[in-house]
This record gives C-alpha cells, structure tokens and sequence, in this order.
C-alpha cells in the first residue's frame, strides 16, 4: 500500500533541525534517494513513512496527507485565485472606463454643443461595468460565506 507523505512537513520539519537529506536518510535508515523523493511528494511504502517518522520522533499520521484536508485546502487555494482573477478583470474594465469617459467627453466638447452626443454608449457602459462590480461583489461574498467554519 502506497502513502503519500506531507513532502513540504518533511522538508520544512529537517531545515527546522539543520539536518541534510543524506542525515536524516542515515537516522532513518534508509537510502538518501528515498528522503529525496518524500520530499518531492512521490508516494513510499508504509516502512518508509515509518522510518521517517521514527526519524522525526512523531507519529506516522504527523507525515501523512489526509486527502479530505488536502482537496479543502485544493478548493479553498482555486476559490481564491478566481476571486483575485475576477478583481483584476473588474480593475482593468474600471481603467478603461474611466479612459472610456474621457475620450467621450473629448468627442462630445469636439461637436461644437450638440450636447453630450455619447450620452447613450456611455450609459450602456455603465450598466456594464455596474453589472461586473456586482458580480465581483456577490462572488467576493460567496467565497468569503463558504470559507467561513
């Protein structure tokens, strides 16, 4: 049977001590190509997540990845990413609506007072950019409502 080590524990757990791969390979008793491929989050036998944890004095369940845990954390990091992703694109829209505006304003002084002759694209770019800030906003809440424990 095939465990998959926590690799980052493992790296973070031997530099908090000082110790080389080649050290803990040797407290462990296993080979030094072993502690590297833990520590590169490839899968290992029951008797080297064993030897490791005996290495690190802890428990074998200490090393170990709980998949529920970790798709949580999968899906709450995804969660996160598309919200800055969403921001960032409602940033850019906001920029150039702003640019936008003034190039319409430049249009509508330039047309000797016939009014505001961009009255109607500016207002459905509006509606557009409100309808982006508000999608932004119930996404930002969604998120934040289902990360909450």
């Amino acid at each position: 049977m095939q465990f998959h080590p926590d690799a980052a524990k493992i790296r973070r757990w031997r530099e908090e001590r000082h110790w080389s791969q080649e050290h803990l390979a040797d407290l462990a008793g296993i080979g030094t190509r072993t502690v590297q491929r833990r520590e590169n989050g490839e899968a290992a036998s029951y008797e080297s997540v064993m030897a490791l944890a005996a290495a690190f004095n802890v428990e074998v369940v200490a090393l170990t990845v709980d998949p529920k845990v970790q798709a949580k954390a999968d899906e709450k990091a995804h969660a996160t990413e598309g919200l800055a992703a969403l921001r960032l694109s409602f940033l850019i829209h906001f920029a150039s609506y702003i640019f936008g505006m003034i190039v319409f304003m430049a249009i509508s002084i330039s047309s000797y007072g016939n009014g505001f002759v961009m009255m109607v694209p500016a207002a459905w770019w509006t509606v557009g950019l409100a309808g982006h800030g508000l999608t932004v906003a119930i996404v930002t809440l969604a998120v934040r409502f289902k990360q909450t424990p």
